[in-house]
């Protein structure tokens, strides 16, 4: 007899997994949707497998709000292997290059300051940006190189944690679409030296730290002693990620129209931009935009029960 397709359960939310070494992003989502029997859900961007660290989840309705997350700014700590490049940028790949690393701390902080504030940087080839539909990780691992174009990205902070060389860990904090990666290569290209990412720790997306994120075990635990049902206990609300927008709370007969696709006007509402909404119960309802005409329409919304 054929086994039944497992109903899997309708989850709202964010879970902020700190992603293991080892698996991709993809893999983990898959693994903590498994454990969490979700209908729906995403990632917010990808780590690397060699990456561990802040990986937003988003679940159900939460998945309408993803891109906002991806667009967000990240922070890092990478460990830099200073005289050896390789053919991935990380410790995955075959080593291509060895120098000699005969280098002084204050040689290397002059450097560090060139890559502060806006800089050029060109992806990777192994990366998940993609060339005619293909990944072009997928053409680098069958020997294809391709042109990229470089594009400005900002780095906020660079910051040196330690220097016992090769070894250089640094603390980064970046927009969006940067790659620690081409970060380091860059690095060690412009010391002479070349470099590599020996280690690599994403510390923060957007508003979520490592101080909210959960293991793949604990989630492994709670799940062998409670059920799916033990893992909503590390849900975040659908809108915690878009904490830093204005917040308006709609009357009862504003939130129908809004709820049916209508502008609204709210007191207190922000003379433009994006903002958060709440209906008359406090229950968030997705998101607006503020007009020319200031009534907010309505961008996402958030499926009623």
């Amino acid at each position: 007899m054929a086994q039944g397709k497992r109903i899997r359960r309708k989850v709202d939310g964010i879970l902020i997994l700190d992603k293991p070494h080892g698996l991709t992003s993809n893999a983990a989502l898959q693994k903590v949707r498994w454990l969490l029997n979700a209908e729906k859900a995403g990632h917010t961007g990808s780590l690397d497998p060699l990456a561990t660290g802040v990986l937003p989840l988003c679940f159900g309705e939460a998945t309408k709000f993803s891109q906002y997350l991806l667009d967000a700014d990240k922070g890092y700590e990478t460990l830099m292997h200073l005289g050896v490049t390789t053919t991935t940028g990380d410790a995955e790949g075959e080593v291509l290059e060895r120098h000699e690393v005969q280098l002084g701390r204050d040689a290397l902080e002059v450097v560090l300051a060139d890559f502060r504030g806006e800089i050029s940087q060109v992806p990777p080839m192994y990366s998940a940006l993609k060339r005619d539909g293909q990944p072009l990780y997928k053409l680098a691992r069958a020997g294809e190189v391709v042109e990229r174009e470089a594009r400005s990205v900002t780095i906020a902070r660079l910051d040196l944690l330690a220097f016992e060389p090769p070894f250089v860990r640094l603390a980064v904090a970046c927009s969006k679409g940067t790659y620690i990666r081409s970060l380091v290569e860059d690095i060690g290209r412009t010391l002479g030296l070349g470099a590599h990412v020996a280690e690599l720790r994403r510390t923060q997306a957007g508003p979520f730290g490592l101080a909210q994120t959960v293991s793949l075990e604990a989630l492994e635990q709670a799940h062998a002693q409670g059920g799916s049902e033990a893992l909503d206990q590390f849900l975040l609300p659908a809108d915690s990620g878009l904490e830093h927008w204005p917040l308006l709370q709609l009357s009862e007969h504003s939130s129908y129209y809004w709820l049916h696709g209508q502008p609204v006007r709210a007191p207190q509402s922000p003379k433009f931009g994006m903002v958060r909404v709440q209906d008359h119960t406090g229950r968030f309802i997705g998101i607006g935009e503020v007009g020319d005409d200031g009534r907010i329409a309505p961008r996402r919304l958030i499926r009623s029960e």
